[in-house]
């Protein structure tokens, strides 16, 4: 299965979910995928002993099959991001892969078309992507009771895929030139 590939491989990290459906097929997982990894270790043997990563898509959730990626939700600090996770993930990619992606650094909603991949992107401020996304999609609670963990993310991708999206619809490069600058507060310990 393409996810356990993914996670012998050491890119699924903080793992919450990772097991089959109870769709024949399919698997899902939740959890940080990695876009960049951490260096070897200093004397390391395994190649998966590695520093921690140094890029991720945060409180990712995906479904796939045995070879391909049906859906992927998360969150990036930069649109950017989106080019180096179609660089490392392209195999188990296609037309049909529907990625739900928030965005720090963009303003407003936007469709944008990669290398022939569609990503519908939105606004992050803060929050837990799930639950975002679950309200997003106008998922309520009793909508996943008695699911399993795993389940879920079939409920949230079949909410997808039926979900009327409102965004401009632009290439990456014009999407690259809407992008905000984001300004945080300064966070200090106790006092």
């Amino acid at each position: 299965m393409l996810l356990d590939s993914y996670n012998s491989q050491g890119l699924l990290t903080i793992s919450t979910v990772l097991g089959k459906t109870s769709t024949a097929g399919l698997t899902a997982w939740r959890g940080d995928l990695v876009l960049i990894e951490g260096a070897m270790r200093e004397g390391a043997t395994n190649p998966n002993d590695r520093n921690p990563p140094k890029l991720l898509i945060q409180q990712a959730a995906m479904l796939a099959d045995s070879d391909k990626i049906l859906f992927l939700n998360g969150m990036v600090y930069q649109l950017e991001s989106l080019a180096l996770f179609v660089e490392k993930y392209k195999a188990g990619l296609t037309a049909d892969t529907l990625a739900l992606i928030y965005v720090e650094n963009i303003a407003a909603p936007m469709v944008v078309e990669l290398e022939g991949y569609t990503f519908k992107l939105l606004p992050y401020s803060e929050g837990m992507v799930w639950n975002e996304t679950m309200e997003f999609l106008y998922i309520e609670k009793a909508d996943l009771k008695g699911q399993s963990a795993e389940d879920k993310v079939i409920t949230v991708y079949e909410a997808a895929k039926g979900f009327k999206f409102k965004g401009e619809t632009l290439s990456y490069e014009a999407a690259l030139t809407k992008t905000i600058e984001v300004k945080r507060e300064a966070s200090y310990g106790p006092v």
